[in-house]
């Protein structure tokens, strides 16, 4: 994949990783998700895996081999999922047709248009355009604007 230089990590066997207990891992797991998606946090650009940590009273190192052992990916690679997650919902939804890329970017989290463009074409395989024409040509109805009811009098009895 040339595109957007995205380059394929190779798995490395970090020894920390077997440090940390299943049942530790698996309390931590909970905590994160509760942050990072219950919470939105993902949505905060200056949200790192150092301020994830202090907020569960623990260090990096543990956050690091929890995210790489239970989600199968690195901190960055694992906020982002939701980052995209969110702006594909955001793209195809009517209130916010008239944003352009950068707004969209910016309500998720990501701190430039690049890491956007790079990380949604790297979990999609198309652009945040690309994704927006396709979903809008499959679905037509998502750009009509909402049918409001109309307002019938009570017949009389």
């Amino acid at each position: 994949m040339t595109k957007y230089n995205i380059t394929e990590k190779k798995e490395k066997e970090a020894a920390y990783r077997s440090l940390v207990s299943p049942k530790l891992m698996d309390e931590l797991k909970e905590k994160i998700l509760d942050v990072i998606l219950i919470q939105k946090k993902y949505k905060d650009k200056n949200y790192s895996a150092k301020c994830l940590a202090e907020d569960l009273g623990t260090n990096t190192r543990y956050i690091s081999a929890i995210v790489n052992v239970r989600f199968h990916c690195n901190y960055t690679s694992f906020v982002n999922k939701f980052r995209i997650e969110e702006a594909m919902a955001l793209l195809v939804d009517r209130r916010y047709l008239n944003l352009n890329m950068e707004d969209i970017s910016d309500m998720v989290g990501f701190a430039n248009r690049q890491s956007f463009y790079a990380s949604f074409y790297k979990i999609t395989g198309m652009t945040p355009r690309q994704y927006k024409m396709q979903q809008l040509s499959q679905h037509p109805s998502k750009t009509e604007a909402p049918v409001e009811k109309k307002r019938g009098r009570k017949p009389k009895q």
